[in-house]
């Protein structure tokens, strides 16, 4: 539960509890003290893995940052990194691999179902 200027707010968020309720998981909705709570990182924590290149969040036209879903997910997987030993550009190549390993994952099913429809 977050509290932010007397609005209760209950969040599950990176365990897609609004699947299928069309919630774009890509939109950048959570300022950056309400992710850095959500995840449990400090604030500039955050900062610092943004400016390192481990995520890049929205921006509203006056330049705040505005925190997604996946970069939650993306967040939480660099908390497991880090206590797992790595550093950050250790974490950076980790993410890169993974990222491309999705990607090479989407297209392969791609090709799989153009052959059998």
């Amino acid at each position: 539960m977050i509290v932010q200027e007397g609005i209760s707010v209950q969040a599950d968020v990176g365990s897609n509890a609004m699947a299928g309720s069309g919630v774009d998981d890509a939109r950048g909705v959570y300022g950056i003290s309400v992710a850095a709570e959500l995840v449990g990182m400090g604030v500039q924590n955050l900062r610092a893995y943004e400016a390192r290149g481990l995520l890049e969040p929205g921006r509203t036209e006056g330049g705040t940052r505005r925190y997604s879903a996946n970069d939650l997910t993306r967040l939480r997987r660099i908390s497991e990194l880090l206590a797992a030993g790595l550093n950050l550009a250790g974490i950076a190549m980790v993410l890169h691999l993974e990222d491309e390993n999705t990607q090479l994952r989407e297209a392969h099913a791609g090709l799989i179902a153009a052959e059998h429809p």
